[in-house]
């Protein structure tokens, strides 16, 4: 009888790889012999090989895969398992993808200050209105009070902020307004109580402040809306009075735990204001929690989270 093969060792195991996208990916490893059989997972499930993007190769007792034209979603772990009749052995490799920069900004805030300044609107409106939302903790309220610091050349907290908090601490419904030396900004922020996927700010409410139907200083209740017979519903709502933008915070870091309950929400407002011809946009706090690259530096917000966040919305169909 023959003798058994040598049970699989590796001599090298698979690198950890971070490479842009669009570049060529090798991970390649040495077994102890060159009489063992290869296979290859992604993420735990066998690896479907697609021809012009994958090659598997061994050479002798180096085992390579390649990948290439990387991009996202070719992220993940990867893992070879060697294998013959006296045994099998594995190990694994980490690949990430850095997604090339989708948007061009302009991080001095100088020349952005002056354009709004000189931002003219038309004689029947006399400020464009933001409406804020999102969920609990999420930071609608520090956001505003981010934006009048930029404006108006100063430290300035005048909303309450709930981070990381369960409970919103915005009751009531306020509208924001910002100024510096020079005069006013025509832009108006309107604040609203946190959404939470029971609790929390009513939908019916968000779409009545879209159409502008709500007047400032209605205090909020997560269990009815506003009614047409109350003192703070406004029958008559102008152009003045309506939204001109909805803006959805969102905690970059919270994002995959946000339930369906709480999506559908998301959907029946981002209905509403697709049908008036709102714009609508996504604000992102908390990037700093939510991914190394932005933490080092904030302006890599627009190689990964940007992308990604993108990418999640589509997922949920809340194209934005």
């Amino acid at each position: 009888m023959g003798s058994s093969p040598s049970k699989p060792e590796f001599v090298t195991v698979l690198a950890n790889k971070c490479v842009t996208s669009g570049d060529h990916v090798i991970l390649q490893c040495q077994a102890n012999t060159e009489d063992v059989t290869t296979a290859w997972e992604k993420d735990g499930h066998s690896l479907s090989c697609v021809e012009g993007k994958h090659t598997v190769k061994k050479i002798g007792t180096t085992c390579v895969l390649e990948i290439s034209n990387a991009q996202e979603s070719d992220e993940g772990n990867y893992t070879i398992t060697l294998s013959n009749s006296s045994g099998s052995v594995s190990c694994s490799a980490l690949v990430r993808v850095e997604i090339k920069e989708w948007r061009k900004v302009q991080w001095r805030q100088d020349e952005m200050l002056n354009t709004l300044k000189a931002f003219n609107i038309c004689n029947e409106v006399p400020e464009l209105r933001f409406l804020l939302y999102g969920p609990v903790g999420a930071g609608k309220s520090s956001t505003i009070n981010t934006i009048r610091t930029v404006f108006e050349g100063r430290q300035f907290v005048n909303c309450l902020a709930a981070a990381g908090s369960t409970t919103s601490h915005t009751l009531c419904y306020e509208r924001f307004r910002f100024a510096n030396e020079a005069g006013s900004f025509p832009f108006a922020f309107n604040d609203i109580m946190g959404a939470e996927a029971e609790d929390g700010v009513h939908t019916q409410d968000i779409i009545t402040a879209l159409k502008g139907h709500m007047k400032e200083g209605y205090l909020f209740n997560s269990r009815s809306p506003l009614s047409e017979s109350n003192h703070y519903y406004n029958q008559n709502p102008s152009l003045s009075d309506q939204m001109h933008c909805l803006v959805y915070v969102i905690s970059a870091d919270k994002i995959s735990m946000m339930g369906n309950d709480f999506i559908k929400k998301l959907k029946s407002v981002r209905e509403t204001a697709s049908g008036m011809g709102i714009p609508q946009v996504v604000f992102m706090t908390r990037v700093d929690l939510a991914c190394p690259m932005t933490k080092e530096n904030l302006q890599n917000i627009y190689i990964k989270w940007g992308h990604r966040t993108r990418t999640w919305l589509k997922s949920k169909r809340l194209n934005l």
